[in-house]
């Protein structure tokens, strides 16, 4: 059936893939153990030039510095008045290098940013930004920039028996009303990062979000919210970043596994870019992950 996976180039990542698959199906694993879990920024979409929930939030940011001309000088809100995506980028290759001081003025703004708001309205709002806003290079809307391979890969696991589940970064209430449109994986199999949130009475029963933040779900949490969700080891994990330990988070022994850690090389295309994959190379290389080439593997992007 690998003419469902036609836009992978054949090759050794391709090669791997089938194999994989075929060998959960040879060896009759149980349908209920065939989990399968992806992240999503720069895994399944587009996370350049940032993330699609950052730009989000620095959206949102920028509209308070607008109005409120104090915050233009504190960060969050003074790069998204500006636009200095830099900043933004920095705080995330700091992340992964263990600084989280720019993570933490960030989520202080997230938290102000959306506090006392309706989760249905918060999930209304990312979802029409997620349609409406044009990415500024490769000007498709921020939801069409899913690549093809990856969408081809979850249809070919599924027809297979597998459930397909997201692992991300981003925010529960931001991923889950495009999870099904965007990468046709319904919104209960969404793992992802979380706010707090409080319930009401009034209006037939309201839940708001607060100020303060939750967790980030990255690094050692995403094996940890995977238990907390599935109940069960991954066969497969797919990221492409040091935040992505799923894929340390090995099956039970005798049982298949496939790790794929996708490499951002292909700047004609899409972009080239390493950092903040840096430790998750080497352990690809340290562990005998397979690493996806977007260059060499991928037949096209989007």
């Amino acid at each position: 059936m690998t003419e469902n996976l036609a836009s992978w180039n054949d090759g050794p990542t391709k090669s791997a893939i089938v194999a994989f698959v075929d060998k959960v199906v040879a060896a009759d694993v149980p349908v209920e153990e065939r989990v399968a879990v992806f992240d999503a920024d720069g895994t399944l979409w587009c996370e350049q030039p940032v993330p699609a929930e950052a730009g989000f939030i620095l959206a949102k940011l920028a509209e308070m510095a607008e109005a409120s001309p104090e915050r233009r000088t504190r960060q969050p809100w003074k790069a998204a008045y500006e636009h200095d995506n830099a900043w933004l980028g920095k705080v995330i290759t700091d992340h992964y290098a263990g600084d989280d001081a720019g993570a933490k003025l960030l989520l202080s703004g997230i938290g102000t940013a959306f506090a006392d708001m309706d989760v249905e309205n918060f999930q209304t709002q990312s979802g029409t930004f997620l349609r409406d806003t044009m990415h500024p290079t490769l000007h498709q809307p921020l939801v069409g920039l899913t690549y093809a391979p990856m969408l081809e890969l979850l249809r070919h696991l599924e027809a297979n028996g597998f459930s397909t589940w997201i692992v991300s970064g981003s925010g529960s209430d931001f991923m889950r009303p495009v999870a099904q449109e965007a990468f046709g994986i319904p919104t209960e199999r969404v793992i992802a990062s979380l706010s707090p949130i409080e319930y009401t009475a009034a209006d037939g029963g309201r839940i708001t979000r607060k100020a303060q933040f939750g967790f980030l779900d990255d690094g050692p949490q995403k094996p940890v919210q995977i238990w907390n969700g599935v109940g069960r080891r991954p066969l497969l994990a797919v990221g492409n970043s040091n935040g992505d330990t799923m894929l340390e988070f090995e099956p039970h022994p005798g049982r298949p596994s496939l790790r794929l850690l996708v490499n951002h090389d292909d700047a004609a295309r899409e972009f080239a870019y390493g950092s903040g994959a840096e430790r998750a190379l080497a352990a690809a290389s340290e562990n005998g992950w397979t690493v996806v080439s977007m260059k060499n593997d991928f037949a096209r992007v989007f």
